[in-house]
């Protein structure tokens, strides 16, 4: 990690310096993470794999995502809120995935508070676009001090909070600010990231659910 934490790829360009220059890592930087969401496929899959990262690297996760797509259904939650002891067993048996019965069994109840939760609001997106952080709860310029010193949130916690209520599970603070951060919720890459101002512009572009 550079000191201000943005690093200059082969290309010339400047990006946060969390991805390391590795391909995939980079690619994931640059076309994803950040981008304004609305697809409640891709939300749940989110929030599920964050909650799956916790204790590793995000990386880990990453190398491992089409395997999770194939082990959940591609994260169709309706699908997975009807998995059972038999498909518990299959993806404690995945060598794909991260084997870890609480983490798999809270998919899978996650998957049916998603549901619920959906039914209140309409739509995952519509539930957690609600959440946004006003301005005024968001830092005047994002630094690599800032993000280091603050990986939860007044609103990361709040959601926690309100999800916890609603029976999810594996839905920490911490979790969901990364959730929050990769689903674009807010902009966290830094300042002089080029994917910074392209982020605010699509996020200015998005229309809310």
């Amino acid at each position: 990690m550079t000191a201000n934490g943005i690093i200059t790829g082969d290309d010339g360009r400047d990006r946060c310096a969390w991805h390391g220059n590795l391909d995939d890592y980079r690619r994931y930087h640059d076309e994803e993470w950040g981008l304004p969401m609305a697809d409640d496929i891709r939300l749940f899959e989110k929030i599920c794999l964050e909650g799956f990262q916790s204790g590793l690297s995000w990386l880990t996760i990453l190398r491992k995502r089409e395997a999770f797509r194939a082990a959940f259904a591609g994260f169709d939650y309706d699908v997975v809120a009807d998995f059972g002891e038999d498909d518990i067993a299959r993806c404690l048996a995945d060598a794909g995935i991260v084997r870890h019965r609480g983490k798999i069994v809270s998919t899978i109840n996650n998957a049916r508070r998603a549901q619920a939760t959906r039914a209140e609001f309409g739509s995952l997106a519509r539930y957690f676009w609600s959440f946004e952080p006003k301005p005024s709860e968001r830092p005047a310029i994002i630094t690599r001090e800032v993000i280091s010193a603050n990986p939860t949130t007044a609103v990361s916690i709040r959601i926690s909070k309100d999800l916890k209520k609603r029976g999810w599970t594996f839905v920490g603070p911490t979790t969901v600010y990364a959730f929050m951060q990769a689903m674009g919720l807010v902009n966290d890459h830094i300042e002089g990231c080029f994917c910074r101002e392209r982020v605010e512009n699509l996020r200015a572009a998005f229309v809310r659910p």
